[in-house]
C-alpha cells in the first residue's frame, strides 16, 4: 500500500480545510452532556452540514448514496475533522458506523432507498440492541425471539447497553428466529431486524455510566412487531450478517479516536515540558513508547480502511487486531495522562473531558467485543489456531 498522498489528495485536503475553517464557527454552543434532546439536535445538525456540502457517507459506495470516496480521502477527511476539532458522528454513530455500512452491504435496493439517506441527511438515528444480560461477549447466546405471524415477527426478549436508545428512531435489533436445538446451533437461528422504536411494546430505560452518562439503555419488548420486510439477510442468517455489522465497529469505527488519541498526547507531552514531569526519564519514555504505539495503529488503520476499500466497504478481520490493541493503548494513555497531571489533574471535576475521556476508556476492553474476544478471533481467524474446547 502507498502510505504517501498525491497532488489531487493534497487538493482534497486543502478544500476540505477550507470549508471547516467556514463551517465550524457557524456551530451553535455544545449542549450540556445530559441534554439529550439538545445533543441528538446537535450533532445531527453537524451532520446535515456535512451532506449539503458533500462530505456525508464519504466512503460509502456512490449507489449506497455516498460519495464513493477513495479510502485514503476517507482517512484526510477523519484527520482534518477531527485536527479542527470538529464534532464526532456522536449520537448517530450506530447509524453511520454500524447499521448504515450493514445495510448498504446486505440490504435490499428497497431497504437501502428507505433506511440510508435519512442516516445520511442527519434526520434519523440508529441504536444497537444486541447484547442481553445473558449474552454479551457470547452473543450467539441471545434469547429474544421472534416468532412469525403472516408478514411480521412478534418479538419478546429484553437487550442491554443499548446504544442511544433513548433518542433513536430505528434499532439494528438481533432476535432468534429459530430456538437452539440439538439440529440448530445457537448462532444459527438468529435474525436481523430494523426495529422501529416507537412501535408499541418497546420501553427504554436508561442505564448511568461510570462517567455519569446515560448514552446506554436497557431495552425491554413486549409482543413488539415488526414488519418481515424490515429483515437484512435471510431468516436465521443473521449472525452472517451480525459479522458484518461487527467488522465495521471493530475495523473501521474507531479510526477518528487514533487521531485524537495521539493528539492528547502531543498536548500531554507539552504539558509535561511545562510542569517538569518532562524530568522524569520513566514517564518520558512512556510517552515515547505511546507515541510509537498511536503511530503504529494509524499505519495499521490506513491498513484496514484500504483493505476494506477493496472488498467492497467490508473491513477484514485485521479490525479485530486494530480494536485489541487499540483498547489497551488508550488506556495506558489516560493512565499516563493521570501522572502527567499529577494531584492537579486529580483534582479536576468530571466535567473536564481528560477526565470524562480516562473514565471511558476503563470500557474499551469491554465495548465492541472484549480483549478475550478479540485474541480468540485473532488465534483462529488470522494465526489459524484450533478451537478451544
Amino acid at each position: 500500500m502507498d502510505l504517501t498522498y498525491t497532488e489531487e489528495e493534497e487538493e482534497f485536503r486543502a478544500r476540505l480545510r477550507t470549508w471547516l475553517g467556514k463551517a465550524l464557527p457557524e456551530l451553535p454552543p455544545k449542549p450540556s452532556p445530559d441534554d439529550w434532546p439538545g445533543r441528538r439536535a446537535y450533532d445531527l445538525g453537524w451532520q446535515r452540514r456535512l451532506y449539503d456540502a458533500g462530505y456525508a457517507g464519504l466512503h460509502w459506495p456512490a449507489d449506497a448514496g455516498g460519495r464513493g470516496a477513495t479510502p485514503t480521502q476517507h482517512l484526510i477527511f477523519l484527520e482534518e475533522t477531527e485536527r479542527a476539532g470538529a464534532p464526532y458522528v456522536g449520537a448517530n454513530f450506530v447509524g453511520l458506523l454500524h447499521a448504515g455500512p450493514t445495510i448498504a452491504a446486505e440490504g435490499t435496493p428497497e431497504q437501502r432507498a428507505r433506511w440510508l439517506p435519512p442516516v445520511l441527511r442527519g434526520d434519523e438515528v440508529w441504536c444497537q440492541g444486541f447484547s442481553e444480560p445473558g449474552a454479551g461477549s457470547d452473543l450467539a447466546a441471545l434469547r429474544t425471539k421472534a416468532v412469525r405471524d403472516g408478514d411480521e415477527y412478534v418479538i419478546t426478549g429484553s437487550k442491554i447497553w443499548t446504544s442511544h436508545a433513548e433518542v433513536a428512531d430505528w434499532c439494528e435489533l438481533l432476535v432468534r428466529t429459530d430456538p437452539v436445538s440439538a439440529s440448530v446451533p445457537k448462532h444459527r437461528g438468529i435474525s436481523w431486524l430494523a426495529m422501529p422504536m416507537d412501535a408499541p411494546g418497546v420501553t427504554v430505560r436508561p442505564l448511568r455510566t461510570l462517567a455519569g452518562s446515560t448514552e446506554f439503555a436497557e431495552m425491554f419488548l413486549d409482543e413488539v412487531r415488526v414488519p418481515v420486510g424490515n429483515r437484512v439477510g435471510a431468516e436465521n442468517d443473521g449472525w452472517r450478517v451480525t459479522m458484518v455489522t461487527l467488522s465495521f465497529e471493530r475495523g473501521t469505527a474507531f479510526v477518528g479516536e487514533v487521531v485524537a488519541c495521539r493528539r492528547t498526547l502531543a498536548a500531554l507531552a507539552r504539558t509535561a515540558k511545562a510542569n517538569g514531569r518532562w524530568d522524569d526519564p520513566v514517564l518520558r519514555r512512556g510517552l515515547g513508547r505511546l507515541h510509537g504505539e498511536f503511530g503504529a495503529l494509524w499505519r495499521l488503520t490506513q491498513w484496514n480502511v484500504s483493505e476494506a476499500g477493496r472488498s467492497g466497504g467490508v473491513p477484514g478481520t485485521g479490525g479485530s487486531v486494530f480494536k485489541l490493541r487499540y483498547s489497551h493503548a488508550r488506556q495506558e494513555l489516560y493512565d499516563l495522562a493521570a501522572e502527567v497531571l499529577g494531584a492537579a489533574g486529580g483534582a479536576l471535576s468530571l466535567d473536564e473531558e481528560w477526565t470524562l475521556d480516562r473514565l471511558s476508556s476503563l470500557s474499551y476492553t469491554i465495548a465492541a467485543g472484549t480483549s478475550q474476544i478479540q485474541r480468540n478471533i485473532v488465534a483462529e481467524r488470522i494465526l489459524g489456531l484450533p478451537k478451544g474446547r
